[in-house]
């Protein structure tokens, strides 16, 4: 699937607007978006929404991922 990336996730994938990746799950989607591109860990760390089909999701590793979604990463951003 394709996997479009926002903000500062970009340059953790080489500054690549999109990147593909194989998962069935949130969960299978971070682990292997850390195993191809371990500058995500740090982003992880701090915390990453993963929108479906315009739905964002937030520590739900176990929802599914249709294979034809719109899957868009996205840094969680820091309120105060």
């Amino acid at each position: 699937m394709e996997v479009s990336l926002t903000g500062p996730l970009r340059s953790a994938a080489g500054d690549a607007a999109s990147i593909e990746i194989q998962a069935r799950s949130i969960r299978e989607l971070l682990r292997e978006l850390v195993e191809q591109y371990p500058e995500m860990d740090r982003y992880l760390d701090q915390g990453i929404a993963v929108s479906i089909n315009g739905t964002i999701y937030r520590d739900d590793g176990d929802v599914q991922i249709p294979s034809d979604a719109e899957v868009v990463l996205l840094p969680r951003i820091q309120g105060g």
